[in-house]
Order: structure tokens, then C-alpha cells, then sequence
């Protein structure tokens, strides 16, 4: 049976910050749809639900006026052909959907795959405090999104966005059962979070290789739209396997769909016709101008994170992020002319800590990465999106332009050091590569070493 008990309609919290490089238009997550707490008094309906109230009204006032205008030349018709009027009426028997295994191996037909999936969606709702008002009494905001178990004991996946600062989470399977959450962990540079569920005998999914993906290929999303149409599927196609884009100025490289993505769909899966999951639905995308715009959904790759899953599950955050140990940037032009280098795009390695990976790799000051393995690299953003496929102790493939021409050093990473809590290891501010897999832009600011930076360009180049 479907489960759509839920009568709250969520605004949308999560602001997507704009990468001054991308047009000027925002992602917003397809989740965690927040709203203040109902009053007790009676209810006035919200905007989408008085606005649907009004359409429905609509429709029905048409059909009514078109039977009231055609009566008469109806009954004059019946009269006159009743003898002739046959009305036409389907014999097919119903289609019955099974509930498959998923192997990897058996192609199903979407219905088959949602028979053999939504056991395994649930939909998450949590209630966080936002400040304090006028009166200073704590003002509290509930929120939806969506999650998908991976273990029978009741370990389930979601957005991090969904869950963070959350005092209160619950869960809802198909099934109508509801229980409180525990949130494991999370970190906001993967935007990934693992929280937990007192239950036994529970449907995980399969996950499945997000790196087989094609463009093309027929993907399904399972989550809790709006926060309250539970359990809803959509169908598209994968526009994109690789589209880097930025959230609140994180880089991810994100697998672009057209299926319908809208808040509350956060966190759930992204699922092949095989019944994998093959990416975490995470963001929709959306103008400042507030223009309607569908068919741009992203999701997480479920590839980039499968190890990060599982380091939150045992550790409680996520311990092994992948550390460069080098202060990077963006070429661009503008650079290239003024340090009088012959490439325009890649990744300016502006300093290298001594002793860190990148100085092992053989990495210096002056150094244009344009290549990690097969990917090419044309910005930091690039950059810090290709390392999170990458785990401390990995070794890539750096292509690098130095003194007129491209070499390749292999880089083995180091683990990034904690700097901040267990929930969220991202740093505040932009510094050296392999912090929460950021940058430094530069904007016209000075790096540390900043004495070596002026001899090699305007004096001593070794």
C-alpha cells in the first residue's frame, strides 16, 4: 500500500552558492524541505496546496460548464440514436508486477524495479532549532528528505544537508512503521550522511557501479517530493555522467538526469533498470530569477562514495580523505600572461608543504596540473571534485606543464589531517589542498610564501 499520510508542505532551506566561473544560477538540494513548526490553531493551506485546490477547482468548474452547455444537444442526440450508442470497454486482464531479485544480471521493467526497491526507501523527517524569536523562545523548523537502507540491520544512507543540525530524526518505511534515528555520521564535502534505525530484518539495496553509467541509460528516483507525496518514482534518462557543478562552493561531479527532482527527493536513490543504485539524489537545479527550470536533476555517484559509506559507518566521520598537501588555484589567462605561461587552463600549484604528498610527487611552485589519471583538469574546482574518487594511500597520475612542457609524477596521497568535529571536516577557509578537498582561488591574495612566489616570477625562476 502506498503511505502519502503526510500533510506538511516544506519550503526549501538549502541555498546553492554560485561559482563565480558557472552563469549565474543556483543548484538547490532536492531535499530537506524545511517549514516552522504548524501552530495549533486551525491551518490556512499552504501556498502549493490552496494553489492545487484551485487548479482541481478549475478543472472541475470546466467539465461542469461544458456538461451543463452540451445538455440539451445531448439529450436531443440520445433520443434519436439510442438504438446506436455502444460504449467501448476494455477486456485486457491486469498486468500483475513481481517482485524480482536484483542480481545484477536481469533487466526489469520500472514497475519491477520500484516492486523490488521501495521496501528499501524511506522517508526521513527531522526538526532542527533555528535561533530564538522576539520573545526568545526557540524557534523550531521541521524538515523532509529521503534515504535508502543499506543494511538489514537499519543502517541507512541519505544526504548530509538532510539531516545536518537536525535535533530530532525519524523514519518511515513503506510498511507505515516509523522510528527514531540516529544520526552516525556525515561529512558536507561529499554531502553524504549514514544515520541508524532500531530494526532488524530490514531490505538494504544493491548498490551497484556508477562508473557503468552511459548517457542514455533509463534511471528511476524513489524519495519523498515536497515532503509529503511519499514513496514517488520518477523515470528519466542520465544526461550527463560527469558534470561538475558547485553547491554552497563545493565542487562535485555529479551524474545529471532529467527524471523530475524536486525538495524532499534528497537522499534518496538513483536506480538503474538492473534495481542498482547508482547515485544519491541530491540537488535540482534553479535560476536566482526564480525561472522554473526542469529536467536538470544531479546525483551523488554512489562509486565516489562507497568507501565513504562505510568509513562513517565504522568511524563515525570520514577518516581517510585524500590530502595533496600543496596550495593550488585556477589558471587562467589573465595568469598566463602575467607569468608568461603557455597554458591557460589547469591547476596552479602556487606552494608545496615539505615532506607532504605533493613533495614527494615532486610537485613545485610554478607547476600547472592538467591531469589527474584520465581526467583533465582545468580549474581547482576540477580538481578538488576528481579527488573525491580518491582515498588516502591511492596513487594517481599527474599531468604537469612545467618549463614549456608536460611531464607526468605519480602522487601517492596522505590521509588529511581532523581539523574540525566528527560531523562536518570541511575547513572554513580555502588553504591547501586535501583539507576538505578545496582550493585557494587567490583572488588577488598574497600566498604564505609569498617571498618565494616573487623571486620565481619577477626574479630568481630556478
Amino acid at each position: 500500500m502506498y503511505n502519502d499520510d503526510f500533510d506538511r508542505f516544506h519550503e526549501n532551506q538549502y541555498h546553492y552558492g554560485r561559482n563565480s566561473n558557472l552563469p549565474a544560477d543556483d543548484y538547490q538540494p532536492a531535499g530537506s524541505v524545511p517549514t516552522p513548526e504548524e501552530p495549533q490553531h486551525t491551518k490556512k493551506p499552504g501556498f502549493f496546496r490552496s494553489t492545487a485546490a484551485k487548479v482541481i477547482a478549475i478543472v472541475l468548474a470546466c467539465a461542469i460548464v461544458g456538461t451543463g452547455c452540451g445538455f440539451g444537444g445531448a439529450a436531443l442526440y440520445r433520443n434519436a440514436s439510442r438504438q446506436n450508442a455502444v460504449i467501448q470497454q476494455s477486456s485486457r486482464e491486469p498486468v500483475t508486477v513481481s517482485v524480482k531479485q536484483v542480481d545484477g544480471q536481469t533487466k526489469m521493467e520500472p514497475a519491477e524495479v520500484y516492486a523490488s526497491t521501495v521496501n528499501s526507501v524511506v522517508s526521513i523527517n527531522t526538526t532542527s532549532t533555528s535561533g530564538t524569536n522576539i520573545f526568545g523562545q526557540a524557534v523550531e523548523t521541521a524538515s523532509s528528505g529521503s534515504g535508502f537502507i543499506i543494511s538489514q540491520d537499519g543502517y541507512i544512507v541519505t544526504n548530509y544537508h538532510v539531516v545536518k543540525g537536525a535535533t530530532s530524526v525519524k523514519v518511515t518505511l513503506y510498511n507505515g512503521n516509523t522510528y527514531d534515528a540516529t544520526v552516525i555520521g556525515g561529512d558536507s564535502d561529499y554531502d553524504v550522511a549514514v544515520i541508524k534505525i532500531d530494526a532488524t530484518g530490514l531490505s538494504p539495496v544493491t548498490l551497484g557501479n556508477s562508473e557503468d553509467v552511459n548517457v542514455g541509460d533509463t534511471v528511476l528516483a524513489i524519495g519523498n517530493p515536497l515532503g509529503e507525496l511519499t514513496f514517488s518514482m520518477s523515470q528519466g534518462i542520465v544526461s550527463c555522467c560527469d558534470r561538475a557543478i558547485n553547491v554552497d562552493g563545493t565542487p562535485f561531479n555529479m551524474i545529471q538526469v532529467d527524471a523530475s527532482i524536486n525538495p524532499g527527493n534528497s537522499g534518496g536513490p538513483l536506480v538503474n533498470l538492473y534495481g542498482e543504485v547508482v547515485g544519491i539524489v541530491s540537488a535540482k537545479y534553479s535560476t536566482y530569477s526564480s525561472t522554473t527550470v526542469e529536467g536538470l536533476g544531479f546525483a551523488i555517484p554512489i562509486s565516489d562514495v562507497r568507501s565513504i559509506i562505510t568509513d562513517i559507518m565504522e568511524n563515525g566521520a570520514v577518516t581517510d580523505k585524500a590530502y595533496m598537501a600543496i596550495t593550488a588555484g585556477t589558471m587562467n589567462e589573465q595568469m598566463a600572461a602575467q607569468f608568461n605561461i603557455d597554458v591557460t587552463e589547469g591547476v596552479f600549484v602556487y606552494s608545496v608543504v615539505e615532506g607532504g604528498a605533493g613533495d614527494k610527487a615532486g610537485l613545485r611552485l610554478g607547476d600547472v596540473i592538467t591531469k589527474m589519471n584520465d581526467k583533465t583538469l582545468t580549474s581547482r574546482q576540477d580538481l578538488s571534485a576528481a579527488m573525491k574518487g580518491y582515498r588516502a594511500g591511492d596513487t594517481v597520475t599527474l599531468t604537469v606543464y612545467r618549463g614549456g612542457q608536460y611531464i607526468e609524477v605519480e602522487l601517492t596521497f596522505d590521509t588529511q589531517p581532523q581539523t574540525t568535529g566528527s560531523d562536518d571536516s570541511s575547513q572554513s577557509s580555502d588553504n591547501s589542498y586535501g583539507y576538505g578537498n578545496g582550493g585557494n582561488s587567490y583572488g588577488g591574495q598574497m600566498p604564505d610564501n609569498w617571498q618565494e612566489f616573487y623571486n620565481y616570477f619577477f626574479g630568481n625562476r630556478g
